[in-house]
């Protein structure tokens, strides 16, 4: 009796909790035509930063939950209620009876016609980085105040009122250059005017040194709003130094690093300093912040567009040597993966690549599972019970989130790979384009059960270890000496795991010997670069001058008879 009537009683909560739906609307003066996209509905337990800013990976993120509006018109209401799927909870059912801050995001799609015949509706980036809670045009509500009572019908009008303003491009200055194309590949696959853009560094003398030709450096990573981490002033002596660093356990890290800038720029002018070219690209897309440098079924040929299209653009207004012993690749995270493939898709177009922290650089250990033999990408499962699978860690090994949890977030941010996020950009690079016109799903988003046949697909096409290991023959001696790999071997999202397969495999090749690099630190956690004599808090922003000597010896070793070794060292 006692069980039935707990059960009931779990019954009447159930039912009074699903009672409680929101009424999501924008007004004429926002938009007077109709709108398509994802309507993104947070509550907070704190109203400051906004609720939209709380949503993340973290234990105390704020729930989220999504509902997807095709020609959505003023005034009328997108509903929000107990079928909504949300993270961390999945159903508004699930929310606890209390007062809540809510606020209300609608991030906006674009109608896009491909090449391939498919119509996708997509959030094209606005050059804020594929980022909803800030791009441009996005319509949001202001945070109110609720309270979800635990019985009765409760409906909560929210008011889409308020609009991102647009994102001012960035002015050149004596040093840091810009450039955008409108790409001629991308175009045509997307079916409308496609952008590339980049931030260029240019050497102390540019202008008083016409005949010099320089060699260039690809600085990989996610989207930079402008060249990063270089600065011609010191930071004032009176700087704020309160601000304090969660993660390296720091206070007044924005005065490190802007010191760290303006040593930089000390450095980059000075007499020892090898003059040369760096630049950081924009390549933001309707699914990332970038594209992984790579041709995609589903982003397009980015890849070509880069190489073939922005970089000799690059190379001529700003008299880079042109040739692929002058030209080198590094970045961390996603930088790394990119500069690493970059070097094995293109073995000829650059001299060296260093790749740090790469993101998984061998799926069959996809951070932490075998993406070919593995059943499940969320748990480990055995006859009798599921273990669930960590997604990111702390030096000491303590779980922050597992891989159910941080998936199902970009599921609520997105379906069809919309997320803007890790795992959903991941898929729609690697993956087949679907029958609907949108990537093929690497695994249910829901339950994380693994489709085989798009792991396949993977394989051959994105997995650089395999395809190193594939096709050694003609690739290994185009690029034996230019691989150097660096991770801690606590990274954060154990992205070590595919490394450590990586390096056994390139001590063991013959036929060329690989003669690579690959190093580890101890204990270090995401974005270690190779530099043990320093903390990771510093190395991490040292990507610019920490490969300089390795990519001069490269040079003079390698670089053909009759090549300009001079022009460009005065």
């Amino acid at each position: 009796m006692k069980y039935q009537l707990l059960l009931l009683l779990g019954l009447i909560t159930i039912v009074a909790h699903s009672q409680t739906t929101f009424s999501v609307t924008f007004p004429t003066a926002q938009s007077s035509a109709s709108l398509d996209g994802r309507v993104l509905l947070i509550l907070a337990k704190t109203s400051q930063p906004e609720p939209r800013s709380q949503v993340s990976d973290a234990v105390e993120t704020a729930q989220i939950f999504g509902v997807d509006v095709d020609g959505l018109k003023p005034g009328q209401r997108a509903i929000v209620d107990a079928s909504a799927f949300g993270y961390p909870k999945r159903s508004l059912n699930d929310l606890a009876p209390g007062d809540y801050y809510v606020q209300a995001v609608l991030h906006k799609y674009e109608t896009f016609v491909r090449k391939d015949g498919h119509t996708v509706k997509l959030p094209m980036d606005r050059g804020e980085g594929q980022n909803w809670r800030t791009a441009p045009g996005n319509l949001f509500s202001k945070p109110q105040k609720i309270s979800i009572k635990a019985g009765g019908k409760q409906s909560v009008s929210v008011v889409l009122n308020q609009v991102n303003p647009p994102i001012d491009e960035p002015e050149d200055t004596k040093f840091i250059k810009h450039i955008k194309i409108q790409s001629k590949r991308l175009t045509e696959f997307w079916g409308r005017p496609m952008y590339l853009g980049a931030h260029v560094l240019i050497p102390a003398g540019f202008n008083e040194h016409p005949e010099a030709r320089y060699p260039i450096c690809i600085n990989h990573g996610h989207f930079p709003s402008d060249f990063d981490g270089f600065s011609e002033t010191p930071p004032t002596a009176n700087m704020d130094t309160t601000d304090y660093l969660e993660r390296f356990k720091i206070h007044g890290y924005k005065k490190i690093v802007a010191q760290e800038a303006y040593d930089f720029y000390k450095k980059w002018t000075s007499k020892e300093f090898p003059r040369m070219l760096i630049v950081e690209i924009q390549h933001a897309n309707p699914y990332y912040d970038d594209s992984y440098a790579v041709n995609s079924e589903n982003l397009g040929p980015y890849g070509d567009a880069i190489m073939y299209e922005l970089l000799p653009e690059i190379e001529k207004q700003f008299r880079g040597i042109g040739q692929g012993w002058a030209r080198f690749t590094y970045g961390g995270s996603t930088g790394g993966w990119e500069a690493l493939a970059a070097q094995v898709f293109y073995p000829d177009e650059f001299n060296g690549c260093f790749a740090a922290c790469p993101d998984p650089i061998a799926f069959d250990a996809y951070t932490v599972f075998n993406l070919y033999k593995d059943k499940n990408a969320y748990y480990a499962e055995g006859p009798f019970r599921r273990t669930p699978r960590p997604g990111q860690r702390n030096y000491l090994g303590q779980v922050k989130v597992t891989l159910e949890e941080t998936n199902h977030r970009e599921l609520a941010l997105g379906t069809h790979s919309r997320s803007g996020d890790q795992f959903d950009i991941w898929e729609a690079v690697y993956s087949p384009v679907g029958s609907d016109g949108y990537p093929k799903r690497i695994w249910n988003k829901r339950t994380g059960v693994i489709d085989p046949a798009v792991a396949d697909y993977w394989r051959e096409h994105y997995d650089l270890l395999h395809i190193l290991r594939r096709d050694w023959k003609t690739l290994g001696p185009k690029v034996t000496g230019k691989i150097h790999i660096y991770c801690g071997d606590m990274d954060n999202y154990y992205l070590n795991n595919a490394v450590y397969l990586m390096e056994d495999f390139l001590k063991s090749v013959q036929n060329p010997v690989a003669s690579s690099e690959v190093a580890y630190g101890d204990r270090a956690e995401h974005c270690w670069n190779g530099d043990p004599t320093q903390p990771n808090y510093i190395s991490r922003l040292r990507y610019n001058t920490l490969y300089i000597d390795k990519i001069m010896k490269r040079i003079e070793t390698s670089a053909p008879k009759g090549a300009d070794l001079k022009s460009w060292r005065y």
